[in-house]
């Protein structure tokens, strides 16, 4: 009879060890999910501010958007006619040499000019006969997207 309960209890005892000693299978997903929601809300803040180059009051027109698989470098003209490219301002004759070098591919760089709406005219098209001059081939003038 001793050896029919020391048997009996053996077997529970292993029992319980089995479930305290294996490996937890499960995962838990709670601090993972925090995570996540605390990196969407700072995205959705730090995405407004990261903005290329200098503030524009960029002209409106009805055409839409330009489909581009990369980004193409862009130059920005102030009412004053000041020329930047990204946040440095460059000379006129600082124009070609600076986005040769901001260039990947080359002349066949894609350039984006964002001249604000109170620039004369003239001034943006002296920018975009020097980008041209220079020899890159696809220029673009940017707009904002008419409201209306």
């Amino acid at each position: 009879m001793s050896m029919a309960q020391a048997g009996s209890n053996g077997g529970g005892k292993r029992r319980r060890r089995g479930r305290r000693g294996s490996p937890i299978n499960e995962i838990n997903m709670t601090p993972f999910i925090d995570v996540v929601l605390v990196l969407l809300i700072v995205f959705m803040v730090a995405a407004p501010m990261m903005t290329v180059g200098v503030p524009l009051d960029l002209p409106q027109s009805k055409a839409g958007p330009l489909n581009s698989d990369t980004k193409p470098v862009t130059l920005s003209i102030r009412q004053t006619g000041q020329v930047f490219l990204g946040e440095d301002e460059l000379s006129d004759d600082s124009i070609v040499p600076k986005l040769t070098d901001a260039s990947k591919s080359g002349f066949e760089e894609r350039v984006f000019v964002r001249g604000d709406k109170r620039v004369d005219y003239g001034r943006v098209a002296q920018v975009m006969a020097i980008v041209t001059g220079g020899g890159f081939k696809k220029v673009a003038l940017v707009t904002a997207p008419d409201e209306r």
